[in-house]
């Protein structure tokens, strides 16, 4: 497996700090459990000794990637956002590239889209 070195774009907290998000240079964000660690996944093969410190490294508790690949800025969602449903936990990814993606996110880590929106069309050219 080749390995890539990116960048942390932004980290938010949640309005409890239960959970942190951080978004990456490429589009992929982050979330992890803050006050309940045990929610985090840790690799599964940790006596491999090859793998060094790494074997032993915690993870977030989910994540989950944009198409677009490009930076975003991650915050979470305020409590009851979603009009109708139960109090969910929701991330909302702004990107560069002027699209919007909310998704929610479960405590066992399941993590899915919910709605997605192109707010700004940067590939048209600006008139002046």
């Amino acid at each position: 497996k080749q390995w890539y070195q990116r960048r942390v774009a932004i980290t938010a907290g949640n309005e409890d700090s239960s959970y942190l998000c951080a978004s990456s240079d490429k589009g992929t964000v982050h979330i992890f459990a803050i006050k309940n660690p045990e929610l985090n996944k840790r690799l599964t093969v940790a006596n491999v000794g090859y793998l060094g410190r790494y074997a032993g490294s915690q993870w977030g508790m989910t994540s989950f990637a944009l198409r677009s690949e490009c930076p975003c800025i991650c915050v979470f969602a305020p409590p009851g956002c979603t009009p109708g449903t139960a109090v969910r936990n929701a991330v909302i990814a702004l990107c560069f590239d002027g699209t919007y993606h909310k998704y929610v996110f479960t405590a066992d880590g399941n993590c899915n889209r919910e709605s997605y929106n192109v707010f700004l069309d940067v590939t048209q050219d600006l008139e002046i």
